[in-house]
């Protein structure tokens, strides 16, 4: 007979590290924790990185869902918010007048989408006039679609990877596109001035008109609606023409300049927080032992690059800690799946690869003397359509090359293509390629698993690291648990569990699983499982009719 008592865990946010960490808990020790969730948004929780592709079309709003929580323990409260925390009782306070007790409270409340203090952007209400908006939830991107069928024009302001992804969403909807960015050069976090302007040239082929060194200074307002954009040139910066102001008119308008985490529960109730509620490397409150944070609004101590890999690898690894607070540690743990490679030397295909890479990544962010190893958690790919860009590690227009680092790099503005590999110590530490996925795949495979370079680095810039084989008997070797899709989690034993109640096609595996419908890097993978279950169980996977 069990008689332990469950762990009462409160987890205020319902996003995707929220949900996520719920999940782990439940796959861990399902019946160790009673769990309540205090969600303030009314959906069911949703894949926010999804959000841009919903804006091009390219993805319907019921495809990116994410499952409910399934679980006798599980109590979720969507609609209702968390207002306070009286730490001292240990119990959460919500909208509605519930009042939650908690053993440990976990803050994934997320972050909100900076909106910057300009004329005309604040309406009487106190909202943002007809016409603007900051793609950040659910429906911020149904509006922005719904404004699509009557504005001929658009702005976005911001020139990061969401700025760019919606830019060329919304040009891919048959909207004229304005993209103004308050540097000199697009994505300056993640590329360099000459990765930028492949970059932009790549952008303008697609429709988009890119404004670098230009500020939205006003939002122009008729009638409460937005019609157009005072551009203005950023500070230090010269125009081209010698302007320092223009007008672009525009009836939609996208704002895209950055986040704020959520901190004011986690301040109001007394507890430390920077630009983030600050953390330690094991993500608990250093002011409370009982009250941990993940997500954007996090500020653990190696930083934080708001990407969603990062958030699940928090989930995971607090859901990791919460599960030994009630089960003592195992003395001999059970060893990883070994990945074995086909016989006969053949090399593994794409699937194996991503899959060791994606199994074995989970396991080797461990915390260490020097911190929490985060690679694998840091790549960065635009979901922009036909651009590709995908970047890495050590990259970006302001970093700083350490000693011992060796940068190569393929420049072909022509062919719209870029790549910079940085190696040090044998490995792959940063990368960036523009225009050649097939190339960005491997780098991120060579990144995140430390593959050994080649003597002459150079020739990462054009040849796969590892060529690939026929992948319908190589799936064979990789474990169950294997992630295929990193955006939405999906492993080998996911695809085959929707093979077997009836997904034939990639189309029926996205829709089943989702996989493939994030940046796309892992169709190679995805229809390579689908190939090798098709060709050793054809009664459950037959052909497509």
């Amino acid at each position: 007979m069990n008689l332990r008592v469950p762990l009462k865990v409160v987890v205020v946010g319902f996003g995707m590290v929220g949900s996520r960490l719920v999940d782990e808990l439940l796959r861990r020790e399902p019946e160790a924790f009673d769990v309540t969730v205090l969600g303030s948004e009314p959906y069911e929780p949703y894949n926010r990185v999804l959000l841009s592709d919903v804006v091009a079309g390219r993805t319907d709003v019921a495809a990116i869902t994410m499952p409910l929580p399934d679980g006798a323990r599980v109590t979720v409260r969507r609609g209702v918010a968390a207002v306070a925390v009286d730490r001292a009782s240990r119990v959460v306070v919500a909208d509605d007048g519930t009042r939650h007790p908690y053993d440990h409270l976990v803050l994934a409340t997320g972050a909100a989408a900076r909106v910057p203090a300009i004329p005309g952007l604040h309406a009487a209400d106190g909202g943002l006039p007809a016409g603007v908006h900051a793609l950040r939830t659910l429906d911020d991107a149904r509006e922005i679609v719904a404004a699509t069928v009557n504005a001929p024009r658009a702005v976005v302001v911001g020139g990061g990877v969401l700025g760019v992804e919606a830019a060329v969403g919304l040009a891919g909807r048959g909207l004229h596109v304005t993209l103004v960015h308050h540097g000199g050069s697009l994505m300056e976090r993640q590329l360099d001035a000459e990765a930028a302007a492949v970059l932009r040239t790549g952008l303008e082929a697609h429709g988009v008109t890119v404004l670098p060194d230009r500020v939205a200074g006003e939002v122009l307002v008729a009638g409460g609606r937005a019609v157009g954009v005072r551009v203005r040139t950023a500070r230090g910066a010269a125009a081209p023409d010698g302007t320092t102001d223009d007008v672009v008119a525009a009836r939609l308008v996208v704002f895209s300049v950055g986040t704020v985490p959520e901190t004011g529960l986690a301040a109001a109730a007394g507890l430390t927080t920077d630009r983030g509620v600050l953390v330690g490397h094991d993500l608990t409150s250093p002011d409370d032992p009982r009250v941990h944070a993940v997500g954007d609004c996090a500020q653990p101590p190696e930083g934080s690059r708001g990407l969603v890999a990062e958030g699940w690898d928090q989930a995971r690894r607090l859901a990791e800690r919460l599960v030994r607070l009630v089960e003592p540690a195992d003395p001999e743990p059970v060893p990883a799946p070994h990945l074995r490679l086909p016989e006969g030397g053949t090399r593994p295909s794409m699937a194996v690869r991503l899959g060791a890479l994606l199994a074995g990544g989970a396991t080797s962010r461990a915390q260490t003397d020097r911190g929490i190893d985060t690679r694998g958690t840091d790549v960065v790919k635009v979901k922009a359509g036909p651009l590709s860009v995908t970047a890495m590690g050590v990259c970006g227009a302001a970093r700083a090359d350490e000693p011992g680092q060796r940068t190569v790099r393929l420049a072909d503005p022509h062919a719209g293509r870029y790549v910079e590999v940085v190696v040090a110590d044998g490995v792959v530490v940063g990368a960036t390629c523009v225009g050649d996925p097939a190339v960005a795949a491997d780098l991120t495979a060579a990144y995140t698993r430390r593959t050994p370079v080649p003597h002459d680095p150079a020739f990462l810039l054009l040849t796969p690291v590892m060529a690939a084989a026929a992948p319908a008997s190589s799936p064979e070797h990789m474990p169950d648990d294997a992630v295929v899709c990193r955006c939405n989690g999906v492993t080998k034993r996911d695809i085959a569990h929707a093979c077997a109640t009836g997904a034939r096609t990639r189309d029926d595996v996205a829709r089943e699983t989702r996989a493939t419908t994030g940046c796309g890097s892992c169709t190679d993978a995805v229809c390579g499982v689908l190939d090798w279950l098709r060709a050793t169980d054809p009664e459950v996977v037959p052909e497509p009719a």
